[in-house]
């Protein structure tokens, strides 16, 4: 005599083939049918909760790399206009306005910016004489919702540019 009778071993191998072909009972498909479309919800919900934060970063990237060529284009700019110029009070005035311009030009605000100037050896209008700007710019974070007087800032990124001083001008 067999353990199953034909009737139970019947059910049973229905059973078994439905779990192996991965069928589902009625019942599991009538469920799933209520929840037909949530799945979209629940991607376009997922979606933005990862990708608002992607896309932010991505900007902030993009700004702090936008403002190191900035500071690099205001800094070789500067020590050119500097070494330029006939006296010191006229090249600091030449190199502060060209920072602000380079500055300006790839959409970055100048008060931000520092500008130092050192010279070797200390005379910095003499030929020969290696005139070196360095440039500092704080970079802030995009779509900050505060007052220019509560800035929060992304980044610092600093350039330095070196020239000489022409025997002849």
């Amino acid at each position: 005599m067999l353990p199953y009778s034909p009737k139970r071993w019947s059910v049973f191998l229905k059973a078994r083939l439905a779990e192996v072909l991965c069928w589902q009972p009625l019942e599991v498909k009538q469920e799933r049918r209520n929840e037909q479309g949530s799945a979209v919800i629940e991607f376009t919900f997922l979606a933005l909760l990862l990708m608002v934060p992607l896309v932010y970063f991505v900007i902030t990237i993009a700004k702090i790399q936008g403002g190191s060529f900035a500071v690099v284009g205001a800094a070789d700019q500067a020590a050119k206009v500097y070494v330029a110029q006939p006296d010191e009070a006229t090249a600091q005035a030449a190199a502060e306005q060209a920072v602000s311009i380079a500055l300006a030009d790839f959409g970055h605000e100048p008060q931000l910016a520092g500008v130092s100037t050192t010279c070797s050896p200390a005379d910095c209008q003499a030929p020969g004489t290696a005139v070196t700007v360095t440039v500092r710019l704080s970079i802030q974070l995009p779509f900050a919702p505060f007052s220019d007087n509560f800035r929060l800032a992304a980044s610092e990124v600093e350039a330095s540019s070196t020239q000489l001083v022409g025997r002849f001008r």
